[in-house]
């Protein structure tokens, strides 16, 4: 096979644009990608009234899938395929309605089949609310 057949992978910014296109539950959260690089994913969304719980405070589920989502597109980007086998938050402080939330997922170590990250969920304030903890299986299937 010559170069020009071989598959060519995705752009780290290109990665998280796809996982989007099909990512429902993402989409419905209002997600915006604002940054993405290798191993490093930013996303914002703002809380909405249907994603408060019984206490009238953000429930706890949408918090850990904005930095799920913030941990999967970071941990993609590195071009393989990536998949959670382990992650866990942490909730510091309550999040409201109309509260806009940033999520920053960073990678803290990488290696031929294992990836660990960490997300801070921030607040338009710049104060933490949450701390996630991930861990991914590389694949080696590329993007």
């Amino acid at each position: 096979m010559n170069t020009s057949e071989q598959p060519r992978m995705m752009g780290h910014h290109q990665i998280p644009e796809k996982m989007m296109e099909g990512d429902l539950f993402s989409q419905w959260l209002g997600i915006i990608i604002l940054v993405s690089e290798p191993g490093r994913c930013v996303l914002k969304m703002k809380v909405r009234k249907e994603m408060l719980n019984g206490f009238g405070i953000l429930h706890g589920g949408v918090s850990f899938s904005l930095a799920d989502s913030a941990f999967a597109f970071a941990s993609n980007s590195q071009g393989r395929k990536s998949f959670s086998i382990d992650n866990s938050i942490s909730y510091l402080h309550k999040v409201q309605e109309g509260d806009e939330l940033m999520a920053e997922a960073k990678e803290l170590s990488l290696t031929e089949k294992f990836g660990w990250y960490s997300v801070s969920l921030t607040n338009q304030e710049n104060r933490v609310v949450a701390i996630f903890k991930g861990t991914v299986y590389r694949s080696k299937e590329i993007w």
